[in-house]
């Protein structure tokens, strides 16, 4: 028996495999774009699921289709979104530019298990697809899609990266280690105070994501082909909104212009440009753990993170700094997403932008990444590094820095003379100081001691 069947659309017929839920559109894309083998992501298919449930409701209440099929579209997208719906979304990223094929592919899927429900022929096009085109649809998943993983996902792992941050401030707060300027010895500050510096970074990438949240809940939904809803119920706007509300949670509104949100992707390409500076803050907390934790005999060793594997399959005991590397190099790949998304973004040619199902993917997948990695930078690297506290009071008490404090008093080239007098004969700054100035002793400890000088002020 053959394996396939025969199916077909306006170009005419094709085989499809037997058991597949979709049909000619989509194969024809299986076929047309065997590119990359990669699908469009998880999340974006089930927003558009989602919104094509909220079309479905609002379409059967308003009768443009039969109530009976309303409802077995909504069932139908309520069993994809229970199982593990991939396998009938098969088609590339790469492809047609509006993700129209993908958007085929959902009808498809739902129109097979639609029909199945109620018993009599469900179409894809005249039935799942009605009042919408892929024009609106796939712009409009693209802001559902980031909308439910930045609100689900993203900002509550970047808020428990602020909690675990601040609880391990309060941990460190009295070791005294050198601030580092070009690398370079600086001036005293707490380990708290380094810590809280990446607190306040993620606080300011949440004020920034949060404030973009009412652009990326604003939908093209409505506006069809190019802006002008034509072949749309003038009551569909307001009741798929309310349903797409009501079955995510979170409040989605039509845009203030159907034309801008369908010709452009600015507001995607704004996100991602927010995306990337949180990736660039990881990037700078991920590199101060790795070089605090570098060594441990020949390297800084102010901390050590937690071994969490063998590191080298040559060299025995070594142990990595592995979750800040590989928060690191997913602040890499969000940085190239953004790139990617910013050129997809200038392909908004007259009333579509173009490049629509690359924008999805790396929009979605900068999402994820951030999101996962936040949570393991959290948890497995800064809740569980260790203080070496011996090593940060032998780099404070030597250090010639400390002498900064005394430029108000003996002035600035008496005090280069001393920090490179101790420096030379690697003494302690202080002793060095009681040689060469009039200060006491006692009023140098005062003076010099590397709490106080975490404090600011002259001494």
């Amino acid at each position: 028996m053959s394996n396939f069947r025969v199916e077909q659309d306006s170009l005419g017929t094709l085989n499809v495999p037997k058991d597949a839920l979709y049909g000619a559109q989509t194969q024809r894309a299986i076929d047309n774009f065997p590119i990359s083998g990669q699908l469009m992501p998880t999340h974006f298919i089930r927003a558009l699921l989602m919104a094509k449930k909220a079309a479905a409701l609002a379409n059967g209440q308003l009768n443009r289709i039969p109530v009976d099929m309303s409802k077995a579209i909504t069932d139908a997208v309520d069993t994809l979104l229970s199982e593990d719906l991939m396998q009938h979304f098969p088609v590339d990223v790469f492809q047609t530019g509006s993700g129209t094929s993908t958007n085929m592919n959902a009808n498809e899927v739902l129109a097979s298990l639609a029909s199945q429900y109620c018993q009599q022929e469900v179409h894809p096009n005249d039935h799942v697809n009605y009042g919408q085109s892929s024009n609106d649809i796939i712009p409009s998943t693209i802001h559902i899609s980031a909308a439910i993983t930045l609100t689900q996902n993203l900002l509550p792992a970047l808020r428990h990266l602020i909690s675990v941050t601040q609880d391990k401030v309060m941990q460190v707060e009295h070791h005294v280690k050198m601030g580092r300027t070009h690398l370079m010895d600086a001036m005293p500050i707490t380990l708290g105070q380094s810590l809280q510096t990446w607190v306040e970074q993620i606080k300011q990438n949440i004020a920034q994501l949060e404030h973009l949240q009412p652009s990326i809940q604003s939908l093209a939904q409505g506006g069809t082909a190019v802006g002008t809803g034509i072949n749309t119920d003038k009551q569909f706007i307001t009741l798929f909104y309310q349903a797409l509300s009501a079955n995510t949670g979170i409040t989605f509104t039509p845009a203030n212009n159907f034309f801008t949100h369908i010709s452009s992707q600015d507001i995607a390409v704004s996100l991602s440009g927010q995306l990337k500076a949180t990736a660039v803050s990881m990037m700078k907390i991920a590199n101060d753990l790795r070089w605090m934790n570098s060594g441990p005999m020949a390297g800084l060793g102010e901390i050590e993170l937690e071994a969490l594997q063998p590191g080298s399959s040559i060299m025995p005991g070594k142990v990595n700094p592995v979750i800040p590397e590989a928060a690191a190099m997913v602040a890499a790949q969000v940085i190239g997403n953004d790139t990617a998304i910013t050129i997809a973004g200038q392909s908004g040619n007259f009333e579509l932008n173009v490049m629509l199902p690359l924008i999805a993917k790396n929009l979605i997948e900068s999402i994820e990444l951030l999101s996962n990695t936040s949570t393991l930078l959290a948890d497995k690297a800064i809740a569980s590094f260790k203080v070496n506290t011996k090593i940060l009071a032998q780099s404070v008490s030597k250090n010639p820095m400390l002498i900064t404090a005394l430029n108000p008093i003996i002035g600035y080239k008496k005090a280069a003379d001393i920090a490179q007098l101790a420096y030379k004969q690697q003494r302690p700054i202080i002793d060095v100081a009681t040689e060469q100035t009039e200060l006491s002793r006692e009023e140098l400890e005062k003076l010099l001691d590397p709490i106080k000088l975490t404090l600011g002020g002259i001494q």
